[in-house]
């Protein structure tokens, strides 16, 4: 997103970079959508022109990142119309993209905006072993490929209940745990051959965009973002990770807290969540909230997750709020919705934390965000203010798209 807006400097705020000190009445200066400065009020200087907002009482922090949701492509109130997420007609469609799929004006990125989410990884659904490629975007854009940080920023699979069920009934492979598996194995070792033959080719090799795309997973250019919550389910992943070399990242690891020792010596991020739900089926009765926490302790790299629309994304960080309740470290708990997920999806180098010459995407809380009577007041991407809190009116609003 291009910034239009003249330069900006958020000044008074109590100021959380994440990475780096709080600064108590702090100033964040803000040129052509980039971060300029960051640092006491007293030591920053304000260059001629510059529009100052006062953020006095308030807290700044980088906008939030939701490294889980399916926004965009399930739809809210849409009905099967806006039901996008999975193309439950072939076990493996690692060539799908979810880019293709994404309404960008749903109302769950107006949600966002309000919750001070300004980056999110938009995935294919859990239906099949191999669902398709993730995009990691911005919330706001007038089309989605103006919103795009990194495409592709991963491949979604799937293991556990939901695969087997929906090819199960239709009395298809896979049918079992370990049908699933084997359907991973047999897309992996094709593309190892494809790979193989491209090397060896001096003539080109016929394009099979499946093996393409897993081509680039086995290279390690792109993560394996692996849907699994029962402990032996996240085991399977592991195995499966160990025996092609790629990078796994765990997507809900309901159980892995059941594991930590073993994902914190596999050095394999997990994306927990969502966190406020029923236990709506066998693989997720183990799941709790103090479990982040768990992870975080045993060396973990933590990010906290909706899942949206299952949980909606302005409740983003009401389940931090409850991971902090239930014993985890309230700077953990911030970096996972910062800078942690930002390294899954490989956008660190832009957003994820405040530092000069990253882009200036900016949540002003009006009190401490992990205190669930705090909203947001404005939030800026790339320097742009795109939401606005009228406190005498009692309502947001989101900039035109």
């Amino acid at each position: 997103m291009s910034s239009s807006s003249p330069s900006l400097a958020v000044v008074g705020a109590r100021v959380v970079p994440v990475e780096g000190e709080v600064i108590e009445d702090g100033t964040v200066l803000v040129r052509e959508g980039r971060i300029a400065a960051v640092g006491p009020r007293t030591e920053v200087d304000l260059p001629d022109g510059v529009e100052v907002v006062d953020a006095a009482g308030g807290w700044l922090l980088p906008g939030l990142i939701d490294a889980h949701v399916h926004l965009g492509v399930w739809e809210e109130g849409e009905g099967w119309a806006g039901v996008d997420g999975n193309e439950a007609t072939d076990p493996v469609m690692a060539a799908a993209r979810a880019i293709d799929a994404i309404n960008p004006r749903e109302q769950g990125f107006d949600d966002a905006l309000g919750a001070g989410v300004t980056t999110v990884n938009v995935n294919p659904g859990s239906a099949n072993p191999i669902g398709g490629q993730a995009v990691a975007l911005k919330t706001y854009g007038r089309y989605v490929d103006e919103m795009v940080l990194r495409n592709p920023s991963g491949v979604k699979a799937a293991l556990g209940e939901n695969p087997k069920r929906v090819y199960g009934d239709q009395q298809k492979t896979p049918s079992t745990r370990l049908g699933v598996a084997l359907v991973l194995r047999k897309a992996f070792a094709a593309a190892r051959s494809y790979q193989a033959r491209q090397a060896a080719s001096e003539t080109p090799v016929d394009t099979d965009l499946v093996s393409e795309i897993l081509v680039q997973v086995l290279e390690r250019e792109i993560p394996w973002r692996q849907h699994c919550h029962r402990a032996d389910d996240i085991a399977t992943a592991i195995r499966l990770s160990e025996e092609f070399g790629y990078r796994l990242v765990l997507d809900h690891g309901t159980e892995a807290y059941l594991l930590a020792d073993v994902v914190a010596e596999h050095d394999i991020p997990v994306l927990y969540g969502p966190m406020i739900v029923s236990r709506s089926k066998v693989e997720v009765r183990n799941r709790t909230p103090r479990a982040p926490g768990i992870l975080d302790r045993a060396g973990v790299a933590v990010s906290i997750i909706t899942d949206h629309p299952v949980v909606p994304i302005d409740h983003l960080i009401t389940q931090v709020a409850l991971a902090v309740r239930e014993g985890m470290d309230r700077d953990a708990a911030l970096r996972s919705v910062t800078i942690n997920p930002a390294r899954v999806l490989g956008v660190e180098e832009r957003v994820g934390s405040l530092a000069v010459g990253k882009d200036a995407d900016l949540a002003w809380w009006s009190g401490d965000p992990l205190d669930l009577q705090s909203r947001v007041l404005r939030t800026w991407i790339d320097g742009v203010e795109v939401y606005t809190y009228d406190q005498e009116a009692g309502t947001g609003s989101v900039r035109p798209r």
